[in-house]
């Protein structure tokens, strides 16, 4: 016979973890994981239509993966750059190129784990940060592009626009 306390438990962790703000809030944006697909879709087409072989990875606003995929042929190493890049965006809330430049200037300190390669961005959905994209495998330049091509299909920026 099943014991209603297997039943409770789970139901009472649940609203426990709903009231402790674990959940987001009502109206505050987030990022899907139908989005994180439709943003790398739209990527991966960028990429595939300039013969590129791309790691792409969109994490949520704590840094989080919600989605990577790693196209055939793309190096191994790919899979660790866009970790990073999202890392510098999640850190510093600005591009991983923008804090390349930074980083050469001397304007900034090193983030530990970070890269500085163009090619990570912020994602802004209706003026509120909601994650962050990468790509790995061609030049910074064009990681980049692929990633605001992404953007792009989602109805996502890279800034704020306030």
């Amino acid at each position: 016979m099943i014991s209603h306390n297997i039943i409770h438990k789970p139901l009472l962790a649940v609203a426990l973890i709903a009231g402790l703000g674990f959940t987001p809030k009502e109206g505050e944006a987030q990022l899907t994981m139908a989005q994180a697909q439709t943003a790398i879709d739209a990527a991966e087409a960028e990429a595939r239509a300039n013969n590129w072989t791309l790691t792409i990875l969109v994490a949520d606003a704590e840094g989080v993966p919600v989605y990577l995929r790693r196209m055939d042929g793309a190096s191994a190493r790919t899979s660790d750059i866009v970790t990073r890049k999202v890392h510098v965006v999640i850190t510093t809330g600005g591009t991983s190129g923008a804090y390349g430049q930074a980083l050469a200037a001397g304007t900034v300190d090193s983030i530990p784990g970070g890269i500085h390669y163009e090619g990570g961005l912020p994602i802004y959905m209706d003026g509120e940060f909601v994650g962050a994209m990468a790509a790995s495998g061609a030049r910074g330049s064009e990681d980049a592009q692929v990633v605001r091509v992404g953007l792009a299909a989602i109805g996502a920026t890279s800034e704020s626009g306030m």
